[in-house]
This record gives C-alpha cells, structure tokens and sequence, in this order.
C-alpha cells in the first residue's frame, strides 16, 4: 500500500509491552535533563515580595510530587476502565466519563459529553503543544553555555533560536519515524541519565562531607535544612515551576492503541515511572545538589559586572549543575572538571532529546486522536503509511516549538514564562482528569470511596491550588514575576481564543449541516444495514439502487486481474444513500461498517459527501430539520 494512504490509529499493531510503556512516559519525566535545565529556574525564583525561596526547592518538588500521584491514580484508574482510549487518551476519557457503559451513539454538538471533551483537549494541547517548546528552549540554552565554556563567547538570540528550530527539526524527523525506534532512544536515555545522576549525587555528598575547598558558608546548615519547608509562599512558587519536571506519567496513555493488553500495562506504567524517577531520583539528586551549594560556586549578575555566589549564583547561571561538575571535577576527582562538566552536558542533551520526542510524541497523538473525532482539522489526524505516525500533526508541532523556543531563548524570565504557560495547562488538565474521574464512576458497581472519590478530590484541590497559586503570586510579585506571567497569559490566553473560535464555528458546522452517505453493499446485506440505522434512529429514510460495479480485485474471488487482463466482471451490488447529520457521521460509517463487515474481499465501499443544503418539499423546511 502506498505510503501516502489515509490510516488511523485503529490500524497500528500493539508492540509496546509493560517496559515500553513505562520507558516512554520516563523519557518525558527525564530527571538527568531537568536537574541541569531548571536548577536554575528554581534558584532564581523569589516571593512575591522578592525574597529569595532557593532554600524551598526540595520541599516544593515534594508537594508537586503530591500533586502527580493524587493525579497519576486517577489516570491509573481511568485508563483500566477505557483501555480502547488510544490516540485521544485524556480527551476521551472525559468524554467517556458522560456516557452510559457501552453508550456509542453520536454525541450532539452542545452535548456535556462534547463539551467536556473539548475542554480537557485545550488544556491538553496547552500542556503538550507548549511543553516541546520549552525543551527546544533548554536545548538552545545548553548547547549555548557549552559553546562559552570552549570559546569564552555568546550566541546572540538570533543563533539560539536557529539553533533551537534545528533541534526541533531533528527530534521531529525521529517522532516521524516512528514510536518503536523511539522506545529503545528511551530506553538507552534513561538507564545514562540515572547511571549519570548516581555518580553526581555520590560525589556532592562526599563533597560536603570532605568540604575540600574549606567552605565556611553553606546554603543550607546540613541535610534537614534541605529537605524542610521554610516558608508557605517558598513552596507554593517553588511547586508552581517543580511540575514541569514531574509531568510525563499520563503520556503512555496516548500510546494505548501501541501497547499489548493495554488494560493492564497502561496503569502499572503510569505509576512506575512516576515512581522511578519522580521519587527516587529527584528526591535523590535534588538533595545532593543542595547539600553542595556554598559561597565556593560564584558566578556574575545579570549585569556581568557584580560577582555572586551560593544560590544567587546558581539563579544566574545558564546551568549551575555544570558549575558544579566543575567544582567536583577539580576538587573531588582534581585535574578533570571541565571534562566531568562535559559529560555531564552530553548526557544531559541526550535526555532532553528523549524527553522531547517523548512529548512530541504524546502531543501528536492526543491531536491525531481528536483529528480522527473529527474535533481538529482533518489533516492533523493524517497516518503516515510506513512509519505509522500522525506526520502532518508532527511538522505543525516542529514549527510551534520553534516559535515558543524563540520566546525562551532571550532570557530566563522568557524561559520562565513559557514554563509557566506549559505547567498551566498541565494542572488544569491534571484537575479535570480527577473531576471525570469521580464522575466516571459514581454509577458504577465497582466504585470505591478511597479510589475514585477522596483521591481525585484531593487531586482536584491540590491542582486547583496550583493554579490559584500562578495566578496569585506571579501577578502580585516584582517586575520579573509579572512578566514572566505577562507571557504565560499571552500564550494560554491566545490559545483560548483560538480553541473557542474553533469550537464555535465547528459546532454551528456540525449542528447545520448536513451529510451524504454512500454505500455500496452486497444486496444480501440491505436488511442488516437498514436495521441498523433505524435502530440507532440514523436515518429517517433511505434511496436504493441496484447498481453493478467492480473493485480493485474486478473479480469476485481473491483473484487480481492483471493490467494485461481485458476481461472486467461486473459484479451487482446496491447502492444505499442516506442524509445524516454532520454530528452523526462517525457513528453512522460505524454502525454501516459493523453491519456488513465480514472481512472478505467485496464487503464494499462508504463515501461520505457534503450536501449543500435538504429541503422537505412538503413543508419546505429546509437543513437538519429536513430529514
């Protein structure tokens, strides 16, 4: 078959295991890229006041820890009950949480069921589309502070956000080629990553321990000084920015229609990877980096004059963790911290590639998924025959990156805004899962008070706290906080705007119009259809024809005639046209489909045709109402 053919996700093959899974929601949590990439973030960030909250870096990681399980169970729990999700994962889910058990017929377009749908799909795609951005973003950075630490030069913006729209150019074409090449990129990204973040983690200790630089002024007094709240407001800002590094666990839920019994391995791989690496090695690595910090890490200001050290250092470092490589290189393991800090820079580039295509990858399909749903154009849903990848959606996504990395390149209030853009999709979607996830089983037989009601509740609140908390303290803070908030609300505000357009313009399309659909069927199989359609109240009435035709076989057997062949048999068939409502169009190709599918050869063919208007002659009613 051709490579440019129409195929769905119906039509992939499950090839994932539990492994599969699990490694590609890991590669988008990806703790080996997020220390180096937003150590910095965390240690710039400041109170709404101004006040320095550094020393709330591991405690905020702890509450958005919270925050992801309360809202992984709710995914777990979810993805067990619709395991045929596929492609639209959280946006079906939503959908699905409406809808009586085994309920298929066409949703109306101002259904709660839609509309909840569409909804949990804006935040998704806020979430998902922005995310690749920021990683892009990273990307740039990184390569950027390396490139000085060689020459002792800077790129200017312009040749970060090149570089930037390279990167996303590379990880898309390997998104594009498909997930099962991805999975073993993951795999091989996340054991260097962990193996990696052992190795920095053993040696910051010992270099507090053996203080080889005889440092007298620590960032924090010791071990519990790291790990304690010291201020409310510290943790909620600090807990605002730690979700970006914690986000990925839902995304092998887009993978369900790749995975083998998905039912079974989509939950387990949800919580594990959350698990592996959100709470053992970021607690982990989180505190060793703490435990190192002390007046011997310097660095200058914003105005490349004034020197800086200790946390104010590491705020304004492109990459304070490779200021610290250094350190341990030179005083840990002397003569070899520029060569420690490199490897370090190496490892971690691989894992922001693994990240970014983990998201790409999650992204694209969630689009692909409501593409298919007819809920996006259609060409995002579009399948690429031999790879098996939504490729037109992945091309969009590159150029999206690009562009949101260009906002993050020009400077670390830019980076933030964009992060925060990206971290508010992720809580508002997170907060709408656990609300479906009530609502999806309050009726049913197996609901437990503890599963499905006081867990997503508290999901609910911890992430609507989240919320509450970038809108408060980033709105009422100093000059920076406020732009930094400026260009979240640019960014999710526009991409409201557009998605209500859309929705608008959409559901007065599929309210209005009207459908012709075409059957060719073998003339046994009428009744079948006819039932069918009057069963699901599809059709108000049908035209048939007896036609005769033939197909790509041109024969009635499995039997090809060749292009050499002169002789055609024409074989009689019937032809079945009905007027459909542009709302019911999925479901009436279903219920055709499913009549006469035997999955010989002549089953037939549906087209699907606009019709410009309908009019009952008898009372001129003309549109919908004329059917």
């Amino acid at each position: 078959m051709d490579s440019t053919e129409r195929m769905t996700s119906k039509d992939l093959k499950p090839k994932l295991g539990l492994m599969g899974a699990t490694v590609n929601a890991m590669a988008l949590i990806a703790p080996g890229a997020f220390l180096w990439i937003s150590y910095q973030l965390q240690a710039a960030a400041t109170a709404p006041h101004g006040a320095s909250v550094a020393n709330d870096i591991w405690f905020g990681i702890v509450a958005a820890l919270i925050v992801a399980f309360l809202t992984a169970f709710s995914y777990a729990q979810l993805a067990k009950i619709f395991p045929e999700a596929g492609f639209a994962s959280c946006a079906y889910f939503a959908e699905k949480a409406f809808m009586k058990e085994k309920e298929s017929k066409g949703l109306k377009p101002g259904s709660l069921p839609r509309m909840a749908k569409l909804l949990t799909g804006w935040a998704a795609h806020l979430f998902y589309w922005v995310y690749p951005g920021v990683m892009v973003a990273f990307m740039a950075t990184l390569l950027g502070y390396i490139y000085t630490q060689f020459t002792g030069k800077a790129f200017s913006n312009t040749e970060l956000t090149v570089i930037g729209a390279l990167f996303a150019v590379v990880t898309g074409y390997i998104a594009f080629r498909g997930v099962t090449g991805s999975t073993t990129i993951s795999f091989w990204i996340n054991a260097i990553q962990l193996i990696t973040l052992v190795i920095f983690s053993g040696l910051a200790v010992f270099y507090r321990i053996k203080n080889p630089q005889a440092a007298a002024h620590w960032a924090f007094t010791g071990g519990w000084d790291v790990i304690r709240p010291h201020s409310f407001q510290g943790v909620l800002v600090q807990s605002t920015l730690a979700i970006l590094i914690l986000v990925g666990f839902e995304s092998c839920t887009a993978l369900a229609s790749e995975t083998k019994d998905p039912e079974k391995n989509i939950p387990k791989a949800i919580i594990l990877s959350l698990i592996i690496q959100g709470l053992f090695a970021y607690l982990i690595q989180y505190f060793a980096a703490g435990l190192m910090v002390s007046e011997k890490l310097t660095g200058l200001a914003a105005d490349g004059k004034t020197v800086v050290i200790g946390m104010d250092a590491a705020g304004a470092s492109s990459a304070p963790i490779g200021d610290m490589a250094q350190l341990l290189g030179n005083y840990v393991l002397p003569g070899i911290g520029f060569g420690l800090m490199v490897t370090m820079a190496v490892t971690v580039a691989i894992a922001i590639i693994g990240t970014t295509l983990s998201c790409m990858n999650t992204a694209v399909r969630v689009s692909c998924g409501m593409a298919e749903d007819r809920e996006l154009p259609e060409m995002i849903g579009f399948m690429h025959r031999g790879f098996s990848t939504p490729h037109m959606a992945i091309w969009v996504l590159v150029g999206v990156s690009s562009v949101i990395a260009a906002i993050g390149v020009r400077s670390v209030v830019g980076l933030t805004g964009i992060t925060l853009a990206s971290n508010l999709g992720t809580f508002i979607l997170y907060g709408l899962t656990c609300v479906w996830t009530f609502i999806a089983f309050k009726q049913r037989p197996d609901f437990h008070a503890l599963k499905h009601g006081i867990i997503p509740t508290l999901g609910v609140v911890t992430n609507v706290i989240m919320i509450a908390a970038i809108l408060y303290l980033y709105i009422i803070g100093n000059a920076d906080a406020k732009s930094e908030a400026r260009i979240c609300f640019w960014i999710s505000g526009g991409w409201a705007a557009i998605s209500l357009l859309y929705v608008v313009l959409s559901t007065v399309q599929k309210t209005y119009r009207v459908r012709l659909v075409t059957a060719i069927i073998r003339p046994e199989q009428l009744g079948d259809v006819a039932a069918a359609l009057r069963r699901d109240d599809l059709a108000a009435g049908m035209t048939v024809t007896d036609v005769r035709g033939y197909g790509r076989q041109r024969a009635e057997g499995g039997h090809v005639i060749s292009a050499e062949e002169d002789t055609i048999r024409f074989l009689p068939k019937v032809k079945v046209e009905v007027l459909v409502r542009d709302w019911d169009i999925n479901h009436a190709m279903k219920v055709i489909g499913d009549a006469v599918r035997t999955g010989g050869i002549g089953d037939g063919k549906l087209l699907v045709l606009e019709a410009a208007s309908a009019m009952r002659i008898r009372t001129n009613e003309r549109g919908v109402v004329a059917l």
